[in-house]
């Protein structure tokens, strides 16, 4: 909120009663790093697949569809922590939209907080815009990733499939197929 410095003089002074919770920003920060190296992870892989000119099996799509569920909610959730952040400061240092001067234009106003604040608008509006893409990208591969769990499971015997990734992750493909010769 803004407050009178001093009585006799009209200079304005920004006061803050609480900043936000640091766990927001602690979230926010990990969701872009983890999404980073999982968008590394998964063009290495895909990469690596039209180099070897294989696909994935049923159980390695559906492993891929989870993931990218959960790194698109969790890019959803950070998103809209940003926006909301963004919109509550614009509405607190603009008091509602009452004062002359948009938030936009506060932005070269020393608020007098200790820390550097130019900019501030142009900064949160490109973490607001970089976030919603990469919620967008990821929203896409997470449904390319179920297109591919549709077609895997149109194209295979789903049963006979799982019967097969389980032995595999047992280390018990070599011994049935030696059962099977006999």
């Amino acid at each position: 909120m803004w407050q009178n410095e001093n009585i006799t003089v009209s200079k304005q002074r920004f006061i803050i009663e609480e900043w936000g919770p640091e766990s927001s920003c602690s979230f926010i920060t990990f969701v872009g790093i983890a999404s980073l190296i999982l968008s590394a992870v998964q063009a290495w892989r895909l990469l690596f697949f039209l180099c070897k000119g294989h696909d994935d099996s049923i159980f390695n799509a559906f492993l891929n569809l989870l993931i990218s569920s959960l790194v698109v909610f969790t890019v959803f959730l950070s998103s809209t922590i940003v926006s909301v952040g963004f919109n509550l400061w614009c509405d607190s240092i603009t008091e509602g939209g009452t004062m002359q001067s948009s938030c936009e234009d506060l932005q070269d106003t020393d608020l007098e907080l200790g820390l550097d604040n130019s900019g501030f608008y142009d900064q949160f509006a490109i973490a607001q815009f970089g976030l919603w893409a990469a919620w967008l990208t990821w929203l896409g591969i997470t449904v390319m990733a179920f297109l591919k769990v549709y077609h895997n499971y149109r194209q295979e015997d789903l049963l006979d499939n799982l019967i097969h990734e389980k032995d595999l992750l047992l280390g018990r493909s070599s011994r049935r197929n030696s059962d099977l010769k006999i």
